[in-house]
């Protein structure tokens, strides 16, 4: 009772709690007083024994609530000129749980993790001149924007590490995410590929890697010998020299930090801004380009695109373009299908690759769930990555370990609604979900299999009292709302 009061005390709290709330602080226990009395007085019967539902307060609601609207929490981290949340109305996992977006950028959120309980946002949205600030736990995640950002210099690879600890499923997974984040890094899983499959069938373009700009400056006048006799040997079939080339800095993405370079004194140039940006490079020779190739996966959904430049920017994913819808080759499907199994398989992933005036195909980089849509049809696309996140929901979340979550976004105990399921003597401890087994269920797994191997169990432990059990459910609940007890 002292905790509530300091708690209350706060003027912040007083926005969680329902009109007259104190009023009924103090009637509550007198209630239970008198209840005692008469117990006391009179035999026990159904009709004189209090109920955990009534002695919970406000709290009665929110379960209430909980039970008739059971729901789903989708995070999808996008931009909000794609309204997610029209994909999944009418959806339900399980044909029980229904689907709620939460949509937002990587800028608007914060979040706390724990390997036991998850993951939990702090979003702050501003949706038609409103701010608005929710906390809520995301039962699944589909990632949409680049978590290492160009254009205004961010990196989210933090929040990247802490959905990865929370262990909450993804498209792609969290590890896949993580790989991407450094397109060099991505591109040495594309080298092994060409080592397996040779040049003619995956023809990587030839890239040089640098960690700063020192191996990038001129010395005596003249390239480093590596890079210059990367170059001058150029082994693309063309008539061209070494220049011009191709610099990209950093994690270069969507056309920007991509330089093109014609001259030793260009290039010595832009090596003094890689100077300054404390930023790996790469530079590749440059393709005089017929147009560019995409070949994306979503799903066991394939497509295959052919953009040119309109403009006449030698970037043709810059200014403005005309895209159309090719055939899927087999030696396109090779190239996604195999490029799909890296980091330990992609769910949605394209290929970027550049067809050259001579008639060769250069593959440029890979790109994976932060892919852009392309061609008239992307609402096709953004079907089929709703039904691919359906897919997984459906396959990813347990339903008897599941925990509702309240209107509010609050989620309460699981045990004030449903207990939590035994596994039978029939089952392996590996047919359990490892993203939804509870410790307890492990503690219980282990303790059979123990007395199995003729070890003795451990003395059963006292089974808590009702009042034990809605005394933890209220801590919990409120820990949630209020922070831990003290």
């Amino acid at each position: 009772m002292n905790f509530l009061r300091r708690r209350f005390s706060d003027p912040n709290a007083l926005g969680f709690l329902p009109d007259g709330y104190f009023q009924n602080i103090g009637g509550e226990e007198k209630e239970k007083e008198k209840e005692k009395v008469i117990s006391s007085t009179a035999p026990t019967s159904a009709a004189t024994t209090p109920s955990p539902r009534r002695d919970l307060g406000f709290l009665s609601n929110v379960i209430g609530k909980q039970e008739k609207g059971k729901y789903k929490t989708l995070l999808v981290i996008d931009d909000q000129h794609t309204d997610w949340s029209k994909y999944f109305r009418g959806k339900k996992v399980h044909g029980e749980f229904d689907i709620k977006v939460e949509q937002c950028e990587f800028a608007e959120i914060n979040l706390s993790a724990s390997c036991d309980h998850g993951v939990v946002i702090d979003m702050k949205t501003s949706r038609q001149g409103l701010h608005v600030m929710r906390t809520f736990q995301p039962d699944f995640v589909l990632i949409r924007q680049h978590p290492q950002s160009m254009e205004v210099q961010e990196d989210w690879r933090n929040m990247i590490i802490g959905f990865q600890y929370g262990n909450v499923p993804s498209i792609n997974s969290w590890q896949a995410l993580y790989n991407f984040m450094d397109k060099p890094w991505v591109f040495s899983q594309l080298s092994t590929l060409q080592e397996k499959y040779g040049r003619d069938k995956f023809p990587l373009i030839d890239q040089t890697f640098f960690p700063n700009h020192k191996e990038m400056m001129l010395k005596s006048g003249q390239f480093r010998a590596h890079a210059m006799q990367r170059y001058m040997d150029c082994q693309l079939g063309l008539s061209t020299p070494k220049f011009p080339i191709v610099v990209k800095i950093g994690h270069a993405h969507s056309g920007m930090g991509k330089v093109k370079i014609s001259s030793h004194q260009e290039f010595q140039e832009i090596a003094s801004v890689v100077a300054i940006t404390a930023c790996y490079a790469t530079i590749e020779p440059y393709i005089d380009s017929k147009y560019d190739l995409r070949i994306q996966k979503i799903g066991s959904n394939y497509k295959a695109f052919m953009r040119s430049s309109i403009s006449g920017n030698w970037k043709a994913n810059t200014g403005s373009s005309a895209v159309e819808q090719i055939a899927l080759t087999e030696i396109f499907k090779l190239w996604i299908d195999e490029c799909s199994k890296l980091f330990g398989g992609l769910d949605m992933v394209a290929v970027d690759a550049v067809h050259g005036k001579n008639g060769r195909d250069y593959i440029i980089e890979v790109n994976g769930s932060s892919m852009t849509f392309l061609g008239e049809n992307t609402e096709d696309d953004r079907k089929a990555v709703a039904d691919l996140v359906y897919q997984k929901m459906n396959t990813l979340l347990v339903l008897g370990n599941s925990m509702p979550r309240s209107a509010s976004g609050t989620s309460t105990s699981a045990a004030s609604l449903k207990s939590e399921p035994q596994l039978s003597a029939s089952q392996t401890p590996n047919s359990a979900s490892p993203i939804n087994r509870s410790p307890q269920t492990q503690m219980k797994t282990s303790s059979s299999g123990s007395s199995a191997a003729g070890v003795p169990l451990l003395p059963n432990q006292v089974t808590p009292t009702e009042d034990e059990d809605t005394f933890k459910n209220i801590k919990k609940a409120f820990s949630n709302i209020f922070g831990e007890m003290n």
